[in-house]
């Protein structure tokens, strides 16, 4: 009996507690997270210092410097230094004496190819010789002839005519062997194929065994020869900025490989068609290559326009480089300092350094910005 007075006890305890749970409305967010609140940290760009007055200011001098406009471009071989290495027997490459980037002089032997064309052209020569020498005595006989009053004008006419075609098609003939590189007293299968310029080849289109010329392999072009001497810096041009450049206006060309090296050259062409897509046309400059400039090697190129821009200048000491941008420290109200960003441009005699955009000459600005950006770290 008391087992069953404790279980009923504990029966009464649980239907009271549902009673009460039930008695009570739901609330969905009673264990959730408290809501987020946003707090407002204010300009990040304005700094406060307790002793302004060891920060020394400067005011912006100002120079007259000409507009300038940087664009990027790429290395190409001027197509006028461009020569195709053809080989005008066709046949079978028998011999290859270069290959790709190849440096190579004028005459230099570069490949030999067997050609049945050489056999052709020798049998038209020979035969071409014999018609020439029959009809050459053909003519003999016929004035002498004509001399005695054995035969009519006329016999002794044609006769001429014959004897001067077989000469015609004798020089024709030995035109092509001529052509064809051939020797007369000598002839041979083999045609010696020869660098037409001195350069870097640049494109090679011919193996060993591999078929030649025009008959056999559909193309005559065997080797791309390019003189590097002079080369071509092709560059995209805004749309908005095709005003600023002109025919004949010089570039220093900046090197991305080459942080040391400056080249200068000038403007031989401005493209006539905009590229639909990103509005830009091509503006071609001539460069003198002393030899580090490589096809493909991209470049920086720099004009400098007729017109004249104002830009500040401070000392290069005022200027922050950080994460890649330019900072610059001005003062604002009371004890704090505004950092500015701003487009650095050249470096100036006495340590100074143009600025091209982001404050005005004649504008305060801390004189050491280190020193500015130091007691800010250290608080």
């Amino acid at each position: 009996m008391k087992k069953i007075s404790i279980l009923q006890s504990f029966s009464c305890l649980a239907v009271c507690l549902s009673l009460a749970a039930c008695g009570k409305k739901f609330n969905p967010a009673a264990g959730a997270p408290p809501a987020t609140q946003v707090m407002e940290t204010g300009n990040m760009s304005l700094f406060a210092v307790a002793h302004p007055d060891q920060f020394p200011l400067i005011a912006a001098s100002e120079i007259d410097a000409p507009a300038e406009l940087n664009v990027t471009g790429t290395v190409t071989p001027d197509v006028s230094r461009e020569v195709p290495v053809i080989s005008l027997a066709s046949g079978r490459v028998v011999d290859i004496r270069a290959r790709l980037d190849d440096n190579v002089r004028k005459g230099q032997l570069l490949l030999k190819v067997q050609s049945p064309d050489i056999t052709n052209a020798f049998d038209t020569y020979l035969k071409a010789k014999n018609d020439e020498m029959l009809a050459n005595k053909a003519y003999v006989r016929a004035k002498d002839l004509y001399d005695h009053g054995a035969i009519a004008l006329g016999v002794l006419e044609q006769a001429d005519d014959t004897e001067k075609d077989a000469q015609a098609d004798l020089e024709a003939a030995d035109n092509q062997l001529d052509i064809l590189g051939v020797k007369k007293d000598n002839p041979s299968s083999i045609v010696n194929v020869y660098a037409p310029i001195s350069g870097v080849i640049v494109a090679q289109n011919v193996t060993n065994a591999a078929a030649a010329g025009v008959t056999y392999s559909g193309s005559s072009t065997l080797f791309t020869v390019a003189d590097l001497s002079t080369v071509w810096i092709l560059c995209d041009v805004y749309e908005n900025d095709i005003p600023k450049v002109h025919l004949g206006q010089l570039a220093t060309i900046h090197l991305d490989a080459y942080p040391g090296r400056v080249l200068t050259g000038h403007i031989s062409d401005i493209g006539p068609i905009l590229d639909p897509s990103i509005r830009t046309a091509k503006v071609r400059i001539e460069v003198h290559n002393p030899g580090i400039l490589k096809l493909g090697m991209f470049v920086t190129a720099t004009f400098q326009s007729r017109t004249k821009e104002v830009h500040a200048v401070v000392p290069a000491s005022a200027v922050l480089h950080l994460h890649d941008r330019d900072w610059v420290f001005v003062p604002a109200d009371g004890n704090r300092f505004r950092r500015v960003e701003v487009q650095g441009g050249n470096m100036l005699p006495g340590n100074m350094q143009e600025i091209l955009s982001g404050i005005d000459a004649g504008q305060p600005v801390v004189s050491k910005a280190l020193d500015v950006e130091a007691t800010l770290e250290a608080q």
